[in-house]
């Protein structure tokens, strides 16, 4: 179980707790409640969960629960996370969301579930999230590789990268990005892809209107790298090779 301190306040019998580390809130209230973008709602009627993130229109809903997520997390997202969660558990949904979470954005919603579970559960929802992925594989940088040139080429990019120091990766000039960021299914820009557009701020003046690099550019990790050449999505760890093929991921791993 997840170890946070949460401050609540009650009136006129609604609940509202603001959950520690920045998870954002959660509200719980009687009666039913207007839709709000920026949040996921569950509806329940009496004890039952009848739907999530739409609001039954012949339904007497007896309380409503409202999620204002972390700032890292898109509310849509975590709707449709947890209408899979319901159905997978056997609950009826009266009008269950059917657009599915993109891909490359379950892990995120799923560890933000696992953090906030336990004060959902205490709360009344309390079906059954999938057991957490296997622990990420841990790397180390050594002296043995800052002189090794990795190389990419995913989804059309092209791209040289020294692991020089702990914290410190470099692209050398001439790198090749990806120009523009893939859209999720509803036409949105993900978290991810974001985060990408916020290190190619960074670093405007190091690329050309070709996204090709017209310097070094120096990042923080390997995913930040990932992020900044093409989006991510996918595991760069593997997509980065040395001239003989081998991964950075195998040079670097700790077993």
């Amino acid at each position: 179980m997840t170890d946070q301190s949460i401050n609540g306040q009650v009136s006129d019998q609604t609940i509202s707790l603001s959950l520690n580390n920045e998870l954002g809130t959660i509200r719980l209230q009687p009666g039913t409640a207007a839709l709000i973008a920026e949040a996921t709602q569950l509806y329940f009627e009496n004890q039952h969960l009848i739907s999530i993130g739409v609001r039954p229109a012949e339904t007497k809903i007896t309380r409503t629960l409202t999620i204002f997520p972390a700032s890292t997390i898109d509310a849509p997202y975590l709707t449709r996370l947890l209408t899979e969660l319901a159905l997978d558990s056997q609950v009826k949904l009266t009008q269950p969301v059917t657009t599915k979470l993109p891909a490359n954005q379950r892990a995120v919603v799923l560890d933000y579930w696992h953090q906030i579970q336990p004060t959902l559960t205490l709360l009344g929802v309390s079906f059954v999230a999938p057991k957490k992925r296997p622990a990420k594989a841990r790397h180390r940088w050594s002296k043995a590789i800052a002189t090794i040139p990795f190389t990419t080429h995913f989804n059309g990019t092209q791209a040289t990268v020294y692991w020089r120091k702990r914290n410190e990766l470099v692209i050398l000039a001439g790198a090749h990005m990806q120009p523009t960021a893939p859209l999720n299914a509803d036409g949105t820009i993900g978290f991810s892809a974001r985060f990408a557009n916020q290190l190619r701020e960074e670093h405007r003046a190091a690329f050309d209107d070709q996204f090709i690099t017209t310097e070094e550019i120096t990042l923080r990790s390997v995913n930040e790298v990932g992020l900044f050449l093409y989006f991510g999505g996918t595991n760069s760890w593997l997509q980065l090779q040395d001239p003989d093929g081998k991964t950075i991921h195998d040079w670097t791993v700790v077993q």
